[in-house]
């Protein structure tokens, strides 16, 4: 699992049937003090987050599929989560 931030939006007006009805949103990996790393991901959203929501994000494809509730769906990452606040100890 990932923490990561909405960065965008993908609108696709042909997609698989299991996506249909589904966001597709673009995500921005974070650190553990909020700063960006990485690439942008595409995700499927299970949650209905919105752009600049920081969020709770996986990237296998299994962990993925069963979050989304499609086990056959084609997608390696989706986002399970919105985050409220992260503490270190």
């Amino acid at each position: 699992m990932i923490i990561a931030r909405v960065v965008g939006n993908v609108v696709a007006t042909q997609k698989h049937d299991a996506h249909e009805g589904k966001k597709i949103l673009l995500i921005q990996p974070l650190d553990l003090e909020g700063q960006p790393m990485g690439d942008v991901v595409v995700a499927l959203d299970a949650v209905d987050a919105g752009i600049g929501d920081r969020v709770l994000a996986v990237q296998e494809g299994f962990s993925a599929m069963t979050s989304v509730g499609h086990i056959e769906s084609p997608i390696d990452a989706a986002v399970i989560g919105v985050v409220d606040f992260v503490e270190l100890a």
